[in-house]
Order: C-alpha cells, then structure tokens, then sequence
C-alpha cells in the first residue's frame, strides 16, 4: 500500500494545475500531454502499485454536472451532498462553491482521496471523503442530493449503482447524473435535465466534443 504522502506527492509531480475547459472557474491537477503520467503505460502503472488514474482526468460526465450545479446552486445550496466516484472531485467542489453545507466525495481508489484533498485546497473549499464502496450499503439517509458523473462505463458497475441511486431517489434524496452517452448508462425512466457540448481529447474519448447531459430520476 502506497502511504498518503506518497500518494500526494506523485499526484503533484504527475499532474499540473489547469482549469477543465467546461468549468473555467475551477482548478485542478490534471493529467495531460506534458505531463508525465500521460504517457505511462498500464503496465508501468501496475508496477509502481498505481490503479487506473481517473482522479487524473476531468471526465465529460463529471465537467457536465459540475457546470450544471454552478450554474444552477438550488439544487445545492444548504444542502448535504454525495459526490459518488469522486474521481478528481470536481463535482463535490462544484457543489460546495455552490453553497452546499455538506460534500461527502465517495470513491474506493485510495488516490482520489489525496487529489480531492489537494484540489478541494486549491479551489478555497473543504470536502470530506470517504473510500468506503456506497453499494455494500443502502444510501445514508442524511443524504440530500447524491451526484454521480460517468459512471456507467462497465456493465456490472452500471447496473449496482443505478439501482443504488434509485433507492436513494425512493427515499427522497435528489439523484443527478452527468453522463456522455456511454454504452451502459439506462436513458428509460430518466428526465433529461440539461445538455451541453463538452470539449474532451481523443486521448481520452472518440470525438474531441462530446454531447454529455445530466439527467434526473422522475
């Protein structure tokens, strides 16, 4: 297990300070082509104990919702927030900037702990995380808003977290999630909140803009 300095300081000497193009007013370290983790292999990845990086990205879903709640801070403010698969943690800083009272980012990769705490600092807020797996456990009933950006890129996953965020929406809490047309995310019995044409990489994605919505459960 790579301890949490270390963790920290690959993230920095990996990454550089940028803004996501769809939310300019946000900073975080980033992976791109000058920067070295960017050309690391899985398996160099793999030797050094490091799973895959997408804390190290800011994903068309996460960007889209992210803009979605600062351009739209009712639908946080005042309110207790889930961040699921933090990832970078662009989305629970999105929402505390909004005027959250409360951001718990969720995510079981140990590194987006440090990256969050890292990039909360740089953006002036504080989040809170936690690297517990959500679905081994009905959603906290504290919850008043749980935000989930792009995560439906593997079947299996898909399927335990969309039945995750029903359940939360059952119970009352607001369920929103940023998704960019990937294979597995399930568009029947959704509401389509808004759309926005994200700018990515082809590194990354199939096209340079992607089409990415956040959607709502009815």
């Amino acid at each position: 297990m790579i301890p949490p300095s270390a963790r920290r300081q690959f993230i920095v000497a990996n990454t550089r300070l940028q803004s996501p193009p769809h939310t300019p007013e946000l900073t975080l370290h980033l992976a791109d082509e000058v920067t070295p983790i960017w050309r690391m292999t899985e398996e160099a990845l793999a030797e050094i104990g490091l799973p895959p990086p997408f804390w190290a990205f800011a994903w068309a879903g996460g960007q889209a919702l992210a803009r979605y709640v600062l351009d739209k801070p009712d639908v946080v403010s005042g309110r207790a927030v889930i961040d699921f698969a933090s990832g970078s943690g662009i989305v629970g800083i999105a929402a505390m900037r909004a005027g959250a009272s409360r951001v718990l980012a969720a995510d079981i990769d140990p590194f987006c702990g440090e990256a969050l705490s890292l990039n909360a600092a740089v953006n002036g807020v504080a989040v809170d995380y936690t690297g517990a797996d959500l679905l081994d456990a009905p959603p906290p009933p504290w919850a008043d808003v749980i935000l989930a950006g792009d995560i439906c890129y593997e079947k299996p996953l898909a399927d335990r977290v969309m039945a995750w965020l029903a359940q939360a929406g059952a119970a009352g809490a607001t369920v929103l999630i940023g998704d960019p047309g990937r294979s597995y995310f399930p568009r029947e019995g959704l509401v389509k909140l808004a759309e926005y044409q994200v700018p990515t990489t082809r590194e990354l994605e199939d096209q340079e803009v992607k089409k990415t919505a956040v959607w709502t459960l009815p």
